[in-house]
């Protein structure tokens, strides 16, 4: 199945809605109609992150949604404690307010682990759920690290969370070409890394707040592991990796293999040459796959 991006609507001419939650500004959009897909971006990224997959998988006959989580994007960055629960409740309520339906829960990365932890504590609210290369946490855990590392981060965590030291760092970071050498690491097609992408990242960390929000993240607890929720999902999963990928490797995608072996339905999909962020890097793989595994999925 071959779906072409090149002759769909970029993500400028999306409609930008907001929906208030706890009194914070919510940005998404929703584009066509049919069975619910909601699209939950990564770390650092937005809804302009899906421009390349939101009308392919409206167009296919879903109702697209796609959210800007608290923190992120056009929706607000307050000086809170952030952490995966924030952003699962989030998602939650946006369900009760704006769908009420069985829905898909697609995420990339952090966006990913999001995803999964609603399937897995609020399965009435979820069909299924596609994870692209799916973070294991939102930071590491002290026992994944060997000692040196440990010092490491414990000592990069006093640095972002100092007032003077954190602004230093985070202003360095979000240099447009620093982000485009960070990109260059985690995309395998360099040719991928355009200047509306850089934007994308770059425009969100100009705002008020967005430094604290940053902070507060890098030093979040990393959440529920891939493994203790995998136990408790019901629907099924499509689990989609860049083979590529030097963030979350490959190999993460082992306790999907030993999930599926234990019953759990599950479809696993390597993407050879691909990295972290497969449905911007290969979009027209990426929204094939989605939506011939959509069709399988019960409605």
């Amino acid at each position: 199945m071959t779906l072409d991006t090149q002759k769909l609507p970029a993500i400028a001419n999306f409609e930008k809605l907001i929906w208030t939650w706890r009194n914070y500004k919510i940005q998404y959009t929703v584009m066509g109609t049919g069975q619910p897909l909601v699209l939950v971006h990564g770390f650092g990224a937005s809804i302009g992150h899906w421009r390349k997959n939101i009308p392919v998988l409206a167009n296919a006959g879903y109702q697209v949604y796609a959210i800007d989580l608290l923190g992120f994007g056009g929706s607000d960055k307050p000086a809170i404690d952030y952490s995966v629960e924030v952003w699962v409740e989030l998602l939650k309520d946006f369900w009760t307010d704006h769908i009420q339906q069985p829905t898909v829960f697609i995420g990339n990365s952090i966006g990913a682990l999001v995803s999964l932890i609603v399937l897995a504590q609020y399965p009435e609210i979820t069909a299924g759920g596609v994870l692209i290369n799916s973070a294991g946490g939102l930071s590491h855990r002290p026992h994944e690290l060997n000692t040196p590392l440990r010092i490491v981060m414990s000592t990069f965590n006093r640095v972002v969370r100092s007032p003077i030291t954190g602004k230093f760092v985070f202003n360095r970071i979000r240099q447009k070409a620093q982000i485009r050498r960070t990109l260059y690491q985690v995309y395998r097609d360099r040719s991928a890394v355009t200047d509306e992408l850089v934007d994308l990242l770059y425009t969100p960390s100009c705002d008020p707040g967005a430094q604290q929000v940053f902070a507060s993240i890098l030093t979040a607890p990393p959440g529920p592991t891939p493994a203790e929720l995998l136990p408790k999902v019901e629907r099924p999963l499509l689990v989609i990796w860049g083979a590529d990928d030097p963030w979350t490797p490959i190999t993460g995608a082992k306790i999907y293999e030993q999930a599926q072996e234990n019953g759990k339905d599950i479809k696993i999909m390597p993407i050879p040459g691909a990295g972290h962020c497969p449905h911007d890097e290969v979009p027209d793989i990426v929204n094939a796959q989605i939506v011939d595994w959509l069709k399988t999925v019960e409605r």
